[in-house]
């Protein structure tokens, strides 16, 4: 009876002490910021995220996975090494995993679809990456395609992309590699781009991109990563959300201890129409100033005249100056939806881009204060 009773302790003790992930794309263009803000491969602190995925590669025209910047990321003709500076991380770190991303915003989702439509070139694509995986010593791949059946894309990618995922997951995981992939949020998207149960058979993890709800292409100003309605919202509003966009992957099939909530340490920003309306919903006909990391936030917040508000029906800040208006996250906002993950029951939360933490310390005299709020909250 002692002997049964110590087993369970223990397996309670296990079970509530389960890390979660904690996935960490990091830039690979952040080397060409000015000072501060540039940050090298060896500014990720490899003890802080569970999973770091290096951004990005690309598809090339002959379907082969490309190197879209080879003098940073190879070594080749003197080039800095990027692939292998990063996957060097792992001997401070044996427990991190190191992936490399493919595709992004910047990729025509058309080639996308053009490869997945075809077994041979699906095969290129898949060989081709397996080959640089295994060459740089990564631990597996993030696609990040942008969108399935969307901007130019096919009505066939809805099958196609399982069909592709699948091919990959018998390429990948008797090698001992993983597969993830970055996925939206939004229902507008989900519905003709995700069969959502086929996927999550072959997915290791799927990161939601649960930011840019709302954006400057709006005439008005809203939270790019809000956590639940507002109580303005009515219509569609009501699904630009994480809560709803969680509920409803579930809701199409996705097992939630697959699912990774995506956090942006970005913000977007605006430009109001008057200095009397400030809240959200203002009117603002114009996009605001170049959208920057949370590191370029705080930095303008200690020499510019901010107003910075915390409404009592919203977790995340906004702030502005002048006609600048900005939706941002913080620590208490980003604390506080790692452990809606928690509490959710999902795989964990994912970070867009850990280069734009105040990994200095600059601001608060703590470096990466996101990061580790988030690593408090995922009791990691």
């Amino acid at each position: 009876m002692k002997l049964l009773l110590l087993f369970t302790l223990v397996a309670c003790v296990v079970y509530l002490t389960e890390s979660k992930a904690l996935v960490c794309y990091y830039s690979s263009k952040a080397v060409y910021r000015p000072e501060p803000f540039k940050y090298e491969v060896e500014d990720n602190d490899p003890f802080l995220c569970t999973h770091l995925n290096y951004a990005f590669a690309g598809l090339g025209e002959d379907f082969t996975i490309k190197v879209l910047d080879p003098r940073n990321d190879l070594c080749d003709d003197g080039g800095k090494c990027g692939f292998d500076r990063f996957t060097r991380l792992k001997e401070q770190n044996p427990e991190l995993k190191t992936l490399l991303s493919v595709g992004g915003a910047s990729e025509e989702s058309s080639r996308y679809s053009m490869m997945a439509e075809d077994p041979a070139t699906r095969k290129i694509f898949i060989d081709s990456t397996l080959k640089l995986l295994k060459e740089h010593k990564f631990d597996g791949i993030d696609l990040d395609w942008e969108y399935p059946t969307k901007k130019g894309g096919s009505p066939d990618d809805y099958v196609n992309f399982v069909t592709l995922l699948r091919e990959f997951s018998e390429a990948l995981h008797p090698e001992g590699m993983i597969l993830t992939a970055a996925v939206s949020a939004g229902k507008n998207t989900i519905d003709p781009a995700y069969d959502v149960p086929g996927m999550s058979k072959y997915l290791d993890l799927i990161n939601l991109m649960t930011y840019n709800f709302h954006g400057n292409w709006e005439k008005y100003t809203h939270h790019r990563s809000i956590l639940y309605a507002h109580p303005k919202d009515e219509g569609r509003a009501l699904t630009l959300n994480q809560d709803y966009a969680v509920n409803y992957w579930i809701e199409k099939g996705a097992p939630k201890e697959k699912l990774v909530l995506g956090l942006p340490f970005h913000a977007h920003t605006y430009t109001l129409d008057s200095a009397a309306e400030t809240g959200i919903y203002a009117p603002a006909s114009n996009p605001g100033p170049s959208e920057g990391g949370y590191n370029q936030i705080c930095a303008s917040q200690m020499t510019e005249d901010w107003t910075i508000v915390h409404e009592p029906d919203m977790n995340e800040p906004y702030g502005y100056y002048g006609l600048n208006w900005f939706a941002y996250e913080d620590s208490i906002s980003l604390g506080i939806k790692a452990k809606y993950a928690v509490d959710k029951g999902l795989a964990g939360c994912m970070v867009w881009s850990i280069d734009a933490d105040d990994f200095h310390g600059t601001c608060y005299g703590k470096p990466r204060p996101l990061l580790n709020a988030i690593n408090d909250a995922l009791n990691l």
